[in-house]
């Protein structure tokens, strides 16, 4: 039987085992984190008087520079709110284009704010001051720039981590233009762990910042939101508008506050091993720029091969390891909070093995597998 926290899994296309790199959102509570949820003291969360819940948003909003915070059951949940509360109808939401904000969440900042939503192309995630004037300057009084969104880390870039100078220098032209800021910082401590900085330097120069705890943090469930005093009340509305509003919700901020005890630092070790991949794979002929690995995705372009992603996943899968969608064209290799130095050596020899026809013949151009298309799967 695999150990609790593992990512093996059976599979229907390989006899044994498999190793799931999907995503990071496949962690699961620890011993020592069911341990911390069972024992949680809890009392009731929509009147404020549940004392887990409260010391997790005290240390969340001095963890990230802000004035306050709100526990929220997603962190898709807690993005919504923020729109919500940072911003009026009509306006204009900017953000590199494909950041999760805009091309995951259903069409929220439309549906719940009224928020027309703009892609700016970026490199590595990353947009820059000028683009904002440029869109700030052709937007018009119906639908005026109202705020812009940075995702640290970028998923669909590759985990990619916005250098300190650069963010700065992004968030005071939005300041110049008078528009919001707001940080989906989903993995924010990958960032901050791998920009060697504490989180705050990030989250206090946004109006509004945004952590999910289920993914390399390793919780079940749980996101936070922090922004100023004022705003967390009006976040408040917003959270019971959603459905977001709970009981006895220390359960679950126990796991988190476990996290953020015992599962930030240990990030640097996904970062290592999700290093040593991208090289093991670069070094068998693999279409991967370890050069682009900066926290814990790898991306593998296996349309270079002359396949899609999902024809990859399943010649990879033959093979006993899960991988996911990153961007089209492009394979995601995650590394979390249970994948081993071993799980690394496995995929190193597997994923080759598994591509070894393609990676022959992807040079002969337009080849795509029969079992589907490019899509990348709808997850974080």
């Amino acid at each position: 039987m695999a150990p609790p926290g593992s990512p093996i899994r059976g599979s229907d296309w390989f006899n044994g085992p498999v190793i799931d790199l999907r995503s990071d959102t496949a962690t699961k509570p620890s011993p020592g984190m069911r341990a911390a949820m069972a024992e949680a003291e809890v009392g009731d969360e929509q009147l404020r008087e549940d004392p887990t819940v409260n010391e997790l948003q005290r240390r969340a909003a001095e963890l990230l520079g802000q004035e306050a915070a709100l526990f929220l059951p997603t962190a898709t949940m807690a993005n919504q709110i923020a729109l919500k509360v940072l911003t009026r109808p009509g306006g204009q939401l900017l953000a590199e284009e494909r950041t999760h904000i805009l091309i995951y969440e259903a069409g929220g900042p439309a549906v719940h704010s009224g928020l027309v939503m703009h892609g700016l192309p970026g490199v590595a995630g990353r947009i820059l001051p000028e683009q904002l004037r440029a869109a700030a300057a052709g937007a018009d009084d119906l639908q005026p720039a109202s705020i812009v969104v940075l995702e640290n880390t970028h998923r669909s870039a590759g985990g990619r981590v916005w250098p300190m100078d650069e963010f700065d220098e992004v968030v005071a032209t939005a300041r110049e233009l008078g528009l919001a800021v707001h940080l989906d910082g989903a993995r924010l401590f990958n960032a901050a762990v791998a920009a060697g900085r504490p989180p705050s330097d990030y989250g206090r120069l946004a109006d509004s910042v945004t952590v999910c705890f289920s993914k390399g943090l390793g919780c079940p469930l749980g996101a936070i939101l922090a922004t100023s005093r004022e705003r967390i009340e009006q976040a408040w509305r917003g959270k019971f508008l959603f459905g977001g509003a709970l009981r006895q919700a220390g359960v679950v901020a126990a796991a988190m506050l476990y996290a953020l005890d015992n599962n930030v630092e240990r990030l640097a070790e996904d970062h290592a091993r999700a290093a040593r991949l991208a090289h093991g794979l670069a070094e068998r002929g693999l279409p991967v720029d370890p050069d682009a690995v900066e926290t814990n995705f790898v991306g593998l372009d296996v349309e270079s091969l002359g396949t899609s992603v999902r024809g990859a996943q399943e010649l990879i899968e033959r093979e006993g390891v899960l991988v996911g969608g990153l961007r089209p064209g492009v394979v995601r290799i995650a590394t979390y909070l249970g994948v081993s130095e071993d799980d690394v050596d496995t995929a190193i020899e597997a994923i080759p093995r598994a591509l070894a026809h393609r990676a022959g013949n992807g040079s002969r151009g337009a080849a795509t597998s029969s079992v589907g298309s490019a899509a990348v799967p709808r997850d974080r």
